[in-house]
């Protein structure tokens, strides 16, 4: 039976049945099916994710009354009731690659490095694996859990949780929008990077190139000081970038064709891996989530041989212990594993709905949260071995040698690799680990938004999906063209602060406020003995209690204090740009606000005390899908 004749029946039994608008009140005041007092039709969350073409399947009817239905009224259980067999993993592997493809990014080489010696070297780890235990991993644990149990994004597991909340959705899906206009901009770097890397030398190897001025000096060279600039930062800067032909935000200047167009790749690739779902993001995970940790590998082994390279680890290890005194350590501690796991992003949510019913979400968290924190601490020796290379080449000390963020993996790494044998292989394989790591985080946070998207409107766009990721990432590619432009990498950094930074703490602690107190840390803990068959222990539930929020209230009040620090010194912001940028962080925010009171005032009916309790209070029929099945139809 195919959907359209499954409607046109329908209608014509339940009027010949005398039934009301849903079907399954056919079946008396008494039913027990999940669906039968819940006030939202499920139908517009819950057809959403049929493989194309899948026929409807009749409901399994677990109601004690269903013996005593006659064989007319079974008939309308049939067609007005229906099930669809939702999308799942091809294999359990290829969910767990997409969860650490997701997970580990750019951060992971470019941040935690810095950060852990900045702040105290070994010293660092004792915080770190503090809010890793406390804070970031049961976070990790709940959102996978949640996706796995209730089998749909971001937007429609509102209905099941807190119904005023799902503000948190939509706030959601504008950051992975904001989030995707700056990020593949940054592979697109590294996709210039990559082709740049194609000649018998190195671009980036001397001062002899038209785009150099009068103050580049190779970094070998007995006379290079701090007024000079090396090749790797003037190639980044005047040949990558060009951004000298701009005045940052006040004037950003023209599109960059050849910059546009290796963006515009990444795009490409990221439909292909996106248009058909798991099915064929299943697949793409099998290289860029194992690929990265091949090159990882190989850079380490090439980096530990190098001479310098054991005062880099011993740099990057030494613990500072009287560092731990200082709060901000904490505080960068609690920021890097937040933003590392990556919970609130509505990613975890999206990749484990298409776990089947039973698997065990709890050891994924563990096996996928460790090996996500193992992969900081591994780039941490391949990035400070080069480091520690740099310094002995330069003759200074590595503080001097070392950048956070994007100048180091596209100045100082590129930088020690034109000095090495066999530099353009390394500089080949170095700049395919780098895109191979920002694919996957972009595909993770783009499709927390596609599926979303899919399973809240599934009549307008769950069915058309392939049709609807390409406008979209149409959308997110014009939208990021200004990023493309000659002051583009000021409004890089702009976007990752206002866009994503500070929206994403607030918006994660009223997701965990609304799952661990709206609907609450023991309804929750059943969901999950559902699932596994035991409930979460003493620990979890206190963490997710207590420790959790406060762990997130506590990041986010820091973060916006200390704002400015986020944004660096690096470039100038005029004021008319920070009241952009607020503007910026309360689209998303206020997204939470605006439908709780759309939800009070307009959707919800009765008495004040009535609309709070159909706002804040989860459906109590609603209960999770049959395992293995996505939901209803009507």
């Amino acid at each position: 039976m195919d959907r359209s004749s499954s409607k046109n029946n329908s209608s014509e039994f339940a009027a010949s049945a005398n039934v009301g608008a849903m079907g399954v009140t056919s079946m008396g005041a008494n039913s027990h099916t999940p669906w039968s007092n819940n006030k939202e039709s499920p139908s517009n969350e819950d057809d959403s994710n049929e493989d194309d073409g899948e026929t409807a399947t009749p409901a399994k009817v677990t109601d004690p009354l269903a013996p005593r239905l006659t064989a007319n009224n079974e008939r309308i259980l049939v067609v007005s009731v229906t099930e669809r067999r939702r999308e799942t993993w091809g294999q359990k592997a290829e969910f767990l690659l997409a969860v650490i493809g997701f997970a580990v990014d750019l951060g992971n080489v470019w941040r935690f490095p810095y950060i852990c010696y900045q702040n105290g070297g070994g010293a660092f780890l004792v915080p770190y694996c503090l809010f890793l235990i406390f804070g970031g991993l049961p976070l990790f644990y709940m959102e996978l859990a949640l996706g796995q149990f209730h089998r749909c994004g971001c937007l429609s597991i509102w209905k099941r949780i807190c119904p005023a909340l799902k503000g948190v959705g939509y706030a959601i899906c504008l950051i992975d929008i904001y989030m995707g206009m700056y990020y593949n901009t940054i592979i697109g770097w590294a996709v210039y990077y990559l082709f740049a890397s194609f000649t018998s030398t190195l671009p980036w190897t001397s001062c002899d190139n038209p785009w150099n001025t009068a103050n580049c000096m190779p970094v070998t060279n007995e006379n290079f000081t701090e007024l000079a600039t090396s090749p790797a930062k003037e190639f980044f800067e005047r040949r990558v970038l060009e951004s000298y032909k701009s005045n940052g935000l006040d004037f950003m200047g023209p599109v960059k064709p050849t910059l546009a167009l290796c963006v515009f790749g990444v795009f490409v690739l990221v439909y292909f891996s996106l248009w058909k779902g798991v099915r064929s993001a299943g697949k793409v995970v099998w290289v860029t989530a194992l690929a990265p940790y091949v090159v990882l590998i190989i850079l380490l082994v090439r980096g530990v041989s190098l001479p310098g390279a054991d005062e880099g680890i011993k740099y990057y290890l030494t613990p500072e212990w009287h560092k731990l005194k200082n709060s901000k350590v904490w505080i960068d501690a609690a920021s890097q594993i937040f933003f590392s796991l990556g919970p609130g992003f509505g990613t975890l949510l999206a990749l484990s709905s298409y776990n089947k019913f039973n698997n065990n979400c709890y050891r994924d968290a563990l096996i996928t949260s460790s090996i996500n924190c193992l992969t900081s601490f591994l780039a941490g020796f391949v990035i400070f071995s080069v480091l520690g290379y740099m310094a002995y080449v330069q003759k200074t000390s590595i503080d001097k040698v070392g950048l956070e963020g994007p100048g180091l993996v596209f100045i100082v790494y590129p930088e020690a690799i034109a000095t090495m044998s066999g530099s353009v292989f390394w500089s080949i394989i170095f700049f395919l680990m780098l895109i191979t790591l920002g694919l996957d985080s972009t595909f993770g946070g783009l499709e927390a938004m596609i599926t979303a998207l899919c399973d809240e409107y599934p009549r307008v766009i769950g069915r058309r999906r392939e049709l609807f990721v390409l406008l979209l990432l149409a959308f997110i590619f014009l939208c990021a063209l200004p990023t493309m432009t000659y002051g583009g990498v000021v409004l890089v950094n702009f976007l990752n602060v206002y866009g994503p930074g500070l929206a994403i703490l607030f918006v994660v602690f009223v997701e965990a406020a609304g799952v661990f107190w709206f609907y609450g840390v023991d309804r929750f803990s059943a969901d999950v003995e559902q699932m596994l068959g035991a409930k979460p222990g003493i620990f979890w539930r206190i963490c997710w209690t207590y420790i959790s929020p406060v762990f997130l209230l506590t990041i986010f009040i820091f973060s916006i204090l200390g704002y400015k620090e986020m944004l660096g010194e690096e470039f100038y912001y005029p004021p008319w740009s920070i009241q952009v940028g607020w503007a910026v962080t309360c689209s998303s925010v206020l997204c939470i606000p605006l439908y709780m009171l759309y939800k009070f005032c307009i959707a919800s009916k009765g008495d004040c005390r009535q609309r709070l309790q159909e706002s804040f209070r989860p459906d109590d029929h609603c209960g999770s899908v049959v395992p293995g099945q996505q939901g209803t139809t009507v």
